[in-house]
């Protein structure tokens, strides 16, 4: 396959990249500052670009099977997601190529809760309030478009750098726990999830969620 990787230095964007090219597939990692230290694999097709721009899109995603965005706004910048995503969709309008979305867990429903979202919480991070806020703009931008064939994964609770095992469950609107009411996954199967979606689509024009 031939994929296209926005926000591909960053935490989530790297491991894609990895991840993608273990499986064999042709990488074009996109990064916004091209003089910014990164440790992207030499196999992997480095290019400037800007995902906020529908014309950069087009131009990048121009003969791909899927492209694969995991931007993220830098802290007081949080309103740029849900445009990311409109310049997103608007120029993968122009080419036809799939799309999928590292978004937010903030609007899962929580179990046993009657459909209280994971924000709604009262001991929801006060820090992390902005960032769960502008992905829920961000599913909502996702919502809105009928003409690209969009999918997009709200992780669990709790992502961070870890293992990479190769398994995880698959949800929907409902975040995921363990038999302890915990809710995990690390970068590296978050990684193996959205390849896995990639190589054979589950998910159309829908959100989906992962935990272990």
């Amino acid at each position: 396959m031939r994929i296209t990787v926005f926000g591909a230095a960053g935490n989530v964007g790297s491991r894609v990249v990895a991840e993608a090219l273990s499986h064999g597939h042709q990488v074009t990692a996109v990064v916004r500052d091209p003089a910014r230290p990164h440790e992207l694999p030499a196999a992997a097709g480095i290019r400037t670009g800007d995902a906020g721009n529908a014309g950069s899109v087009a131009e990048l995603s121009a003969g791909q099977d899927v492209v694969i965005s995991a931007t993220r706004p830098v802290p007081g910048r949080e309103g740029e997601l849900a445009a990311t995503a409109r310049a997103l969709l608007a120029g993968l309008a122009r080419t036809g190529v799939r799309l999928l979305v590292v978004g937010g867990a903030g609007s899962l429903t929580v179990p046993g809760t009657g459909g209280a979202t994971v924000i709604d919480d009262p001991e929801f991070p006060a820090a992390w309030r902005d960032i769960a806020l502008a992905c829920n703009d961000q599913l909502e931008a996702c919502r809105s478009e009928t003409e690209v064939d969009w999918a997009y994964l709200s992780p669990a609770a709790l992502l961070e750098p870890g293992k990479r095992t190769g398994t995880y469950r698959l949800g929907a609107d409902e975040l995921l726990v363990d038999a302890e009411g915990n809710s995990s996954i690390s970068v590296e199967d978050l990684a193996v999830a959205l390849l896995d979606e990639a190589e054979r689509p589950k998910h159309h024009r829908t959100r989906f969620t992962v935990a272990y």
